[in-house]
């Protein structure tokens, strides 16, 4: 090999990592640029409830940095709400999910207006009941959490997350006997 053809493979070589060198640092920037709005769910632990007795069940989620969410009751009727739906095993009834207030907060975008919005963590609270007839065992729920979410300049596409949790249902406690009933009679 001759040194003009080492010069040459040495030239491809750099002109084919040219684009690399350069295009790394700016995916760098832009991530760190754009970052995207999320929610998340915290992880759950089994909520053992009685069968035949209606239960809470608590749900803890967290909005990303910088970001919000419109609360269960957005105060503009173009605004999407957060909420939460569950499709449920067969014998167990999820009742009435409790969300909390919003925060009313004003943004750069309409300085006058306050939005009822959910920031950081926040939590739901869904009541479960178990059919008496339901077998003693772990049932999973799941669902998904509609949410939109903003920044201070803009709103995103609305999303859904996925979301599961396990109850544990058990029989109830047995009923104390207590002692029988005493004769009214004085024995002597």
């Amino acid at each position: 090999m001759t040194t003009e053809t080492r010069f040459d493979l040495k030239s491809i070589f750099k002109l084919a990592l040219l684009p690399l060198l350069i295009a790394a640092p700016l995916t760098a920037q832009d991530s760190a640029v754009k970052k995207a709005p999320s929610v998340i769910m915290a992880p759950q632990p089994v909520t053992t409830v009685i069968r035949g007795k209606a239960s809470n069940v608590e749900l803890q989620f967290r909005v990303s940095s910088g970001f919000h969410i419109n609360s269960n009751t957005p105060k503009a009727e173009y605004l999407i709400p957060t909420v939460l739906k569950l499709d449920v095993p067969t014998d167990i009834i999820v009742g009435k999910t409790t969300y909390p207030p919003g925060k009313d907060m004003s943004f750069a975008f309409a300085p006058d207006e306050k939005l009822s919005v959910y920031s950081g963590d926040f939590g739901l609270d869904v009541k479960v009941r178990p059919l008496a007839s339901v077998l003693p065992g772990k049932y999973e729920i799941r669902g998904r959490l509609r949410y939109q979410a903003c920044d201070n300049a803009q709103c995103f596409p609305p999303k859904q997350l996925p979301v599961s949790f396990e109850v544990k249902v058990i029989k109830a406690p047995a009923k104390a006997k207590g002692n029988p009933a005493q004769s009214p009679h004085v024995h002597n």
